[in-house]
């Protein structure tokens, strides 16, 4: 007793080890670089679980139906497989909240060398359009693009911080000197930028904005010497027309959130599909064991015959083409046995490969002989329930149902966003912006007299960074600026034709759905029906069973009166083994026909007892079955009888 129990709790402690996870482990690290590390996904899981090592005694596999289902949700490949699809949604729905692609912003190098309009000789002479054919000039020309977000676009929804800052040197002949009173102009500039951006789901994002342009040249004529032009902004920009609106703009997140639903449906199809498979394999298994039996029985009926019949021969009371009949009969029931354990070894391999990771590889199932322990049992009454009943339960648990009608809201919800792409583009951009000027006074002397020229700053412009800001804050320079954009496309032809697809598309995913709600009928009715008629050839079968089982107590009751003959016993225990054989089919006939009505309604992991959460950790809690033993080894059918002399 006490090596049971320590044996037990080794099955236990090893069925309820950790199996390695499948899902990306997010990074630790401080809340600033955490997100632009790369999620770690683990490596595939190629190993079995614990839980075969620990059915697999002396080349024997026993299995009860729910070990069978235990290992197929733990091993299973193509579970596995599936596995992934709910973690791969969850993922699709972070990247679809964090909304569409960012807008275009200047680059760096676009702000090399540009100034304020207005700050040095270059500001200067730009903001007077004034061209030397210089670089800074060129630079200057370029700045500010941006790429507008137009149409049904999500908005960015996941705030955007970006920080620019260009440090240049610029050399510049002058070909008119009257401004800067040099032939050469050099330059040192440093433009800095940092910008916020935020989307919203209404259709609407700001971006607030805060630049600094810092300029040092040798320029004896500037007033301020070096200086700083910054400005800090807030722009807002709001789609009115099309890409407005929370449903429009949240399309794709809602879209994300069923394909979660539609994977976990998916995943649930999968494990419903590869129990039905396990359960179909284990049944015929358990038939071809007991196939096996009747048909060794049969071999043995058939070899009694045909030497009877070969002393009758010998006696002169039957001829010799009755001798050859008896003979055909011995070796078709010895192919018919060949054929069954051929089929039992088919069935051994499919069933090994549904239960293993690595199919029939691994070293644990390559030699071993799956041994069924349950049977199949029909019971006295059938507990089936009406037919409009079992329709609303394959309503409410078939996962292809789900899935149809997922489909049916995706497409619904896509054509919110065409319909909307069919709208003129309103767009209304409003800016606030304040900008500020400080620097020292210019102490540079003339090159041509040698004199610095007497200061015209104003004193409300010199000063440092803390004039800066209070300039900024205090709002001494406001600007203000709104502005309305409006697109309409003549004819609209293109949007047109996208509506119409998109309504067609609906109508189609609509007839799809009716189309599966009418199959489910069908599915129950066809399966209620050969439940029915597997019940009543089950009834037949072992009605023909107990009558042949009386003809021969009979027979042989009248042999030992001398009132038969042991050629007339033989012929009737050869019809008994023949109803025995049609026995086991309709057994086997009844066991897929209760499979395939679960798999009609969808009860097939109700009535198994399968959680879902289980399945997709792929660690089943409850413990194997006890192993059977006899004499203290190990045992198993024969199932490699000879199949004839």
């Amino acid at each position: 007793m006490r090596k049971i129990a320590t044996a037990a709790f080794c099955s236990v402690a090893l069925l309820n080890a950790q199996e390695p996870i499948v899902e990306p482990v997010r990074p630790a690290a401080v809340v600033l670089v955490r997100p632009y590390l790369s999620p770690r996904v683990p490596p595939v899981r190629l190993a079995n679980s614990g839980r075969l090592g620990n059915l697999v005694r002396a080349g024997m596999l026993y299995l009860t139906v729910q070990d069978a289902i235990a290992l197929a949700l733990e091993n299973n490949i193509d579970i596995e497989v599936a596995r992934y699809n709910p973690i791969l949604s969850e993922w699709q729905l972070e990247r679809s909240q964090a909304g569409g692609a960012l807008p275009g912003v200047p680059s760096s190098a676009a702000q090399a060398g540009n100034v304020a309009n207005g700050q040095g000789v270059a500001g200067s002479q730009a903001a007077a359009g004034v061209s030397t054919g210089s670089s800074a000039n060129a630079a200057a020309a370029s700045t500010n693009a941006t790429i507008a977000q137009i149409g049904p676009i999500a908005q960015t929804l996941d705030p955007v911080i970006q920080e620019n800052t260009v440090f240049s040197h610029q050399t510049a002949p002058q070909a008119d000197t009257v401004q800067s009173i040099l032939p050469v102009l050099v330059s040192n500039t440093r433009n800095s930028s940092f910008s916020y951006a935020q989307g919203f789901l209404i259709g609407g994002n700001v971006t607030v904005s805060y630049k600094d342009s810092y300029l040092n040249e040798n320029a004896p004529t500037d007033v301020l010497n070096p200086s700083s032009a910054p400005s800090l902004s807030i722009t807002y920009q709001q789609n009115l027309l099309r890409g407005f609106g929370v449903p429009v703009n949240s399309r794709t997140i809602r879209v994300s959130r069923l394909n979660v639903k539609a994977s976990e449906l998916n995943f649930k199809a999968q494990v419903s599909t590869t129990v039905n498979q396990v359960l179909n394999l284990y049944y015929a298994l358990s038939a071809s064991y007991e196939d096996i039996k009747a048909k060794s029985n049969a071999i043995e009926v058939a070899q009694k015959f045909y030497d009877n019949s070969k002393l009758q021969e010998q006696a002169g009371t039957l001829a010799r083409l009755d001798v050859t009949t008896a003979e055909a009969q011995l070796a078709s029931a010895q192919y018919d046995l060949v054929n069954s354990q051929t089929n039992l070894q088919q069935q051994q391999l499919q069933l090994k490969n549904l239960l293993s990771r690595n199919g029939v590889a691994s070293p644990q199932l390559a030699e071993a002989h799956i041994i069924p322990t349950d049977h199949v049992t029909v019971p006295e009454v059938e507990q089936v329930q009406p037919f409009q009943d079992l329709v609303a339960q394959a309503f409410d648990n078939r996962p292809d149902l789900g899935q149809s009608r997922v489909q049916v809201e995706n497409s619904k919800i896509n054509l919110t966003g065409v319909r909307n792409a069919m709208l003129p583009q309103l767009n209304v951009v409003g800016d606030l912006r304040n900008t500020a000027l400080a620097g020292s006074e210019n102490t540079l002397p003339n090159p041509a007299t040698g004199l610095v020229s007497p200061s015209a700053a104003d004193p409300f412009f010199v000063g440092g960074y803390s004039d800066i800001l209070r300039q900024i804050f205090g709002r001494n320079f406001p600007n203000y600026s709104i502005g309305v954009q409006l697109t309409v496309t003549l004819r609209n032809r293109s949007a047109q034709a996208d509506m119409a697809t998109a309504q067609l598309t609906y109508r189609q995913t609509e007839l799809q759905l009716q189309k599966a709600i009418n199959q489910i009928r069908v599915d129950v009715q066809t399966a209620l029906t050969a439940l029915q008629q597997a019940r009543a050839a089950h009834q037949a079968a072992l009605r023909a069973v107990d009558l042949q089982t009386q003809t021969l107590d009979a027979e042989q009751q009248k042999l030992a009166l001398g009132a038969s003959t042991p050629y007339n016993v033989i012929l009737i225990q050869r019809d008994l083994a023949t109803a025995q054989q049609s026995l086991v089919t309709a057994l086997a006939a009844y066991a897929f026909a209760r499979i395939q009505l679960d798999q009609s309604v969808g009860a097939t992991l109700e009535r198994n007892g399968i959680q879902i959460e289980e399945a997709k950790s792929g660690h089943v809690s409850r413990a194997p079955d006890r192993i059977p033993e006899a004499n203290g080894a190990l045992t198993a059918p024969n199932t490699n009888a000879a199949a004839g002399r």
